[in-house]
């Protein structure tokens, strides 16, 4: 229990997938304008990289693995992680339509979004089993919403503040974005 509690904190909180790794910015920047959006893709994030990882790291371990493959993890790990994107697009289309107008094209990315393929991959490389993967790959999400909710909240809070003209904009995005950055490396000690 200790292990998995280790490994939750690291991935959410001390490895942050954004902030610390650099990896899934592109719906960091492009959905971080409104909470409720932000919100919105953390909770499809949460969903589809805590599914991925479960299921790749069941084909890696039990498939790939085994039969010698592990040279086809990045296509099939591909492969699931569009099969679940898809299958979230579909609910979301169905049960939330305000929330699937107003991710837009972003929805769509989270498969080409490279944090989740990256933790499908790191849970190999740190040779995971199926539940270290699993609570690794749901940590990691929750990091990354974290993350996109606390900028949200600070793009929110800054249309109202008087930017220097050439700070307006995306300037001041990426500027707080090293900030916040700056911010969550304070955790590095932790673990």
């Amino acid at each position: 229990m200790k292990e998995l509690l280790i490994i939750a904190v690291g991935a959410a909180v001390v490895n942050n997938v954004v902030l610390s790794q650099f990896l899934g910015l592109c719906p960091f920047f492009g959905v971080s304008k409104k909470i409720e959006t932000a919100a919105g893709m953390g909770g499809a994030v949460i969903f589809v990289i805590t599914l991925s990882s479960l299921v790749t790291s069941l084909i890696y371990q039990f498939v790939l693995s085994p039969l010698d493959m592990g040279y086809m993890q990045t296509i099939v790990f591909i492969l699931v992680i569009a099969a679940l994107v898809q299958f979230v697009e579909m609910f979301l289309k169905k049960a939330m339509p305000a929330l699937y107008q107003s991710l837009g094209v972003y929805l769509p990315l989270i498969t080409t979004n490279c944090a989740v393929l990256g933790v499908a991959v790191i849970n190999v490389q740190k040779s995971y089993n199926v539940l270290q993967g699993t609570v690794n790959g749901f940590a990691t999400a929750v990091g990354f919403t974290i993350a996109i909710v606390l900028m949200a909240g600070l793009r929110e809070k800054m249309e109202y503040n008087d930017v220097p003209k050439y700070f307006q904009g995306f300037p001041i995005v990426l500027l707080t974005a090293g900030l916040m950055a700056i911010a969550f490396f304070g955790f590095s000690g932790i673990i």
